[in-house]
């Protein structure tokens, strides 16, 4: 059994820990308030652009473009949103897990966002063509706009045939998936676009249902240049939302987590001190027993 001062020393270490979990936890607590108002007010204007895509394609679904092609030949880019920082339960590994099954299936590279994606894929040796650490709590738009004419620039290029986002929905506080999107070439009904909707896939509605929700275009000048607008402005949208909803994740993700930690904390330190009071009551009768001893020996 160990002895009463080190399950002192130990008693004093875990309330230590227990004070720095309880502190990240209302840290994480306040952030994610911030976070998760600023995804839920992206969402509608998400889901307008979507809308508003999914008319445009409704109404011209003869037309192409340059963002709409299929190329046999390239690459597939992955971009890949984790965090920074660990404490944060399964978050990271979840969306690493998820990059690395891809990877390891066909030639992809990689655009990597926060320290934890980059320094595991850098272990694996991963063809990394860009990395960014250290996001702010709250992405910009512009951040945004920077990603998705880069994403954009490769594509166009010629230089990969498809590119694809791996980031973190955010559902609850307790609650976030991992989500697996293509961004490029932009399909008309992505999956997204469907949960958007409601979840029920498009091939399961009527033709003629699903024009009914839209009115007829008149395009000017053409198509072509609507397409010029829209297709990037819906990429940065995509994109930004999913910076939102990953923060938003990470921070719930972390004080869950945080919180756990707490109450396994105050579940350690009712052990330690039962230990401890079971120790001392041994040693105060120890004690009793040699004086007893002693007594009956000088008679």
């Amino acid at each position: 059994m160990q002895n009463m001062k080190d399950i002192q020393r130990r008693i004093g270490s875990v309330k230590n820990t227990q004070k720095i979990t309880r502190a990240m936890k209302m840290v994480a607590a306040a952030k994610l308030k911030n976070a998760q108002d600023r995804a839920e007010d992206a969402r509608p204007f998400f889901n307008k652009t979507v809308e508003v895509l999914r008319g445009v394609f409704t109404r011209t679904s003869e037309e192409t473009h340059p963002l709409l092609e299929e190329f046999e030949e390239g690459s597939h880019l992955v971009i890949v949103i984790t965090g920074d920082r660990g404490l944060c339960g399964a978050y990271n590994n979840k969306v690493i897990k998820e990059a690395e099954e891809l990877v390891k299936k066909e030639d992809a590279s990689l655009i990597v966002m926060g320290r934890k994606a980059r320094d595991y894929f850098r272990r694996l040796n991963a063809d990394i063509i860009a990395e960014y650490v250290q996001l702010d709590d709250y992405p910009g738009y512009g951040f945004s706009n920077n990603i998705a004419e880069e994403v954009m620039h490769y594509f166009l290029a010629g230089d990969v045939k498809k590119v694809s986002m791996i980031y973190t929905h955010f559902n609850s506080a307790i609650s976030q998936s991992v989500k697996n999107m293509q961004l490029l070439p932009v399909e008309k009904f992505s999956e997204l676009e469907m949960e958007t909707r409601g979840g029920k896939k498009a091939e399961e509605k009527d033709e003629e249902e699903i024009t009914k929700k839209y009115v007829d275009y008149i395009f000017e000048p053409s198509p072509t240049e609507v397409f010029d607008n829209i297709l990037p402005q819906y990429l940065i949208n995509v994109i930004y939302s999913a910076l939102l909803e990953s923060k938003a994740s990470e921070f719930g993700a972390r004080m869950t987590a945080m919180d756990s930690a707490t109450e396994n904390a105050s579940e350690m330190i009712d052990d330690l001190t039962l230990k401890y009071n079971r120790a001392r009551q041994a040693e105060i009768t120890k004690e009793i027993t040699e004086i007893v001893g002693g007594a009956e020996a000088l008679k």
